[in-house]
Formats: structure tokens, sequence, C-alpha cells
């Protein structure tokens, strides 16, 4: 049985917007309930890279990643930025294509990008 949302104020249920490969069913447990609590955070691999590539594209948040993986947020920007698994960027954009044609036109397929905080060199400094 998958996790069944229930439409605001319907009473036929709806399935969430997730896609199904990243539903978990309900008699099973996610993957940070099996994790012990005091032991070491859950190492990502590729295929976990793949499917976090592929929810950022689906624009899935980056809080429920965090909590499905049991990693830092730190964890997912190395990968979005291609500093971890440099290849799975590629490999996740063809599961994509496979997967969802119809929105492939409409995803911007680029790295993160940091925004510096710092003043740009340009910029006039008004209150030295």
């Amino acid at each position: 049985m998958l996790l069944l949302f229930y439409g605001f104020n319907q009473g036929d249920p709806i399935q969430s917007s997730l896609p199904e490969y990243l539903m978990l069913p309900l008699n099973q447990p996610s993957p940070a309930a099996v994790t012990p609590a005091n032991s070491l955070p859950r190492l990502l691999n590729e295929s976990d890279a793949i499917d976090i590539w592929i929810a950022r594209w689906l624009r899935i948040r980056q809080r429920d990643l965090c909590v499905r993986y049991d990693c830092d947020p730190r964890r997912l920007y190395e990968i979005w930025e291609g500093r971890r698994f440099p290849a799975a960027q590629a490999k996740a954009r063809a599961l994509f294509a496979q997967r969802y044609p119809s929105l492939v036109d409409r995803i911007d397929f680029g790295h993160h990008q940091r925004l510096s905080r710092e003043t740009h060199p340009d910029q006039l400094a008004f209150f030295d």
C-alpha cells in the first residue's frame, strides 16, 4: 500500500506528487528509521546521487531528501555542485528523459551555483 493523501475538502484519496520510486510503502520503515541514532550517517553512493539529481529536477524539497537519505544538506550540495559523483548528472539526465519526456524542455539541468555574499569588486564602496 502506497502513501496516500486526502485532497483538501475532498473525500477522494489522491496520490502524492512524488514519483513512485521515491515513495515508501507504509509497511516498510524509512531508511532513516532503520539507522540507529548513535551510528554514523549513511554514506551516499552513485545510485543515490542519480536519484537526488532527479528529485531536484522534480522540485522535491531539500528537507525531504535529507530525511530520506539521512544526510546533511551539505552532502546534497556536493552532488548538485558536481564535486561528488560528477558522472551521476549525465546518467540522471538520460534516466529523466526516459521517465519524464514531457518535462525535459522545462528543466534547467545545470549545476547549483553558489551566490557569493561578498561585495563584488566592481561595486562602489559607499561607506568606506
